[in-house]
Order: structure tokens, then C-alpha cells, then sequence
């Protein structure tokens, strides 16, 4: 009895473990308006499964998306299903980004060169400008452990569905102690190379802010200096980058002329996908 127990039980799990494996037989995924699939896998497989039957499930899935002329198939793998990037890569699947937890890996299957736009070419920094206009002094600060000793305006990177003027709003607070709010873009900087944007280009927007407090108040970790600074001497100083010089002027120019004159305003505007609005920056325009 033991002995046809044992072999029931046996007959059994290699029957559930059949029945699992046809049940996955083929990956399913949402096509996009690009004639692409995609497919999250942790909502298709059991973390048991084997490499062995993931490479099965995989290939007949391929065969079928081959078949329906399927341009590229994206595979959204969480890190404990990493085992299975090597198998992945086997039928050609390259990494298109990571991120945390997860990363995305594609497969381009269409004869045509691929178009596919690589992930983040560019990260976002902000600075802050922040002007007393009844002194015409700036808020100035030197980073600690910078490779340079210059004099920069507060600022940083931009979160992840962080508007700019909130960013630098933010960074300000957070590097001097010093609550604003936001009046402008006044200019933006485009470099490639930057040693410090993992590979990606940088965009640096410069935002001119308006203080609500003139107490400085440094971070401890980050901020080696920081004070109000007259423009003029700023524009002077040795210890500056030329774009600290050019937005110096551009702040002078602002303070002859008025800041119409200098100044990208934003606006928000109804986007065309359903349900959203974006912001747009632009010269204040006359009444047409």
C-alpha cells in the first residue's frame, strides 16, 4: 500500500507539473499601436518554473508572434526572474533599460532597422536664481565636495514626474534653507560627455525664483558655503563658471530693462492624450 502510495503521489506531481506547463504553453501580452507585444512575466509564470520550460514557453511564443508578424516583443523580467535573462538573450533579447527592481528587455523581429528611441537620452538638472530685487543680491552657494571651489546657484536633479520649477524650488530649500517661488525660465544649458549623467546627455534648466524667506539656513552634508551676493560682484568673481557669468548678465539685463525682457513664462495647456495637461514655456506674447 505504502508502495502505491508512493507511486500515486509521484504520478501525480508529474502530472500537476504538466498541466502547469501546458496551461503556459505561450506567453501572453497587450499589443501596442506599434504592432509590438508586451508581457510582464511575473503575471505569467510561477517563479518555479524551470529554465528549461521557460525556454520552451519562450520559443513557441516566439514562433507565434513570428507568425502574426509581430514587429518587436518587449519582456518585463522582475530581478527574481533574472535566471531567465540568459535564456532571453539566447534568442537574441537585448536589455532596453533597468530600473530598481526590474528591468526590460526587447526583441526586434521586423526586417526594417530598428527605430526604437533608447531609453532616457538626457537627464534633467534645475538651478534656482533666486533675486532680491530691492538689494539685487543672489543666492549663492559652493558645494562641498565638488571638484570645484566655484560659486554656482543652488540646484540639482529633477524627480521623476517633477515639474522644473518645483525642482528648483525644492533643490533651494533643501541646499540653503531659503523658501521660494517659482517666476521664470530664464535659460537652459544643453552639454553631452557630462561625467556625472551615467552615460546620458544633460539638459540643465535655469530658473529664475522669487524668495518668500532671507534667512540662510546651509545643508551640513552638501553646502561648504553660502550667502547673498551682490550681481555686480558675482559677474566679477574669479571663482565662477561662464555660465554663472552669462546668467549674471542675463539677471543685470533683466534688472535695466525689466524682466519681460529676459523671462519664459509657463503655461499650462490641455494635452491632446485624454485626460492630461502639460506645460509649456514661452516669451509672454502681446495681445493679438
Amino acid at each position: 500500500m505504502v508502495a502505491i502510495a508512493r507511486l500515486c503521489s509521484s504520478i501525480l506531481r508529474r502530472t500537476t507539473h504538466q498541466f502547469q506547463i501546458r496551461k503556459h504553453s505561450l506567453l501572453c501580452g497587450d499589443i501596442d499601436r506599434f504592432n509590438g507585444v508586451t508581457i510582464d512575466l511575473k503575471t505569467q509564470l510561477p517563479t518555479t518554473t524551470s529554465t528549461a520550460d521557460f525556454h520552451k514557453i519562450l520559443k513557441e511564443s516566439l514562433h507565434v508572434w513570428k507568425s502574426e508578424g509581430r514587429n518587436a516583443i518587449w519582456l518585463h523580467l522582475p530581478i527574481d526572474y533574472g535566471r531567465y535573462i540568459d535564456i532571453a538573450a539566447e534568442e537574441g533579447f537585448q536589455f532596453h533599460n533597468a530600473e530598481n527592481n526590474e528591468c526590460l528587455l526587447k526583441l526586434w523581429l521586423d526586417d526594417r532597422e530598428d527605430p526604437t528611441p533608447r531609453f532616457a537620452t538626457h537627464q534633467l538638472g534645475v538651478c534656482g536664481v533666486v533675486l532680491r530685487e530691492d538689494t539685487q543680491e543672489l543666492l549663492v552657494i559652493q558645494e562641498k565636495k565638488s571638484q570645484f571651489t566655484t560659486w554656482k546657484f543652488p540646484g540639482g536633479l529633477a524627480d521623476l514626474g517633477e515639474d522644473i520649477g518645483n525642482a528648483a524650488i525644492r533643490e533651494t530649500l533643501e541646499e540653503t534653507g531659503v523658501q521660494t517661488e517659482f517666476a521664470s525660465v530664464i535659460a537652459f544649458r544643453q552639454q553631452h560627455n557630462h561625467p556625472s549623467a551615467f552615460g546620458r546627455s544633460d539638459l540643465y534648466v535655469v530658473c529664475r525664483l522669487r524668495p518668500l524667506t532671507f534667512d540662510i539656513k546651509p545643508c551640513e552634508h552638501e553646502i561648504l558655503q553660502c550667502c547673498w551676493m551682490h550681481v555686480d560682484e558675482l559677474r566679477e568673481h574669479l571663482q565662477i563658471t561662464s555660465l554663472t557669468h552669462r546668467i549674471s548678465n542675463i539677471i543685470l539685463y533683466g534688472l535695466k530693462h525689466g524682466f519681460d525682457s529676459i523671462d519664459f513664462t509657463s503655461e499650462d495647456m490641455l494635452s491632446p492624450y485624454k485626460g492630461q495637461h502639460f506645460t509649456a514655456f514661452h516669451r509672454n506674447l502681446p495681445q493679438l
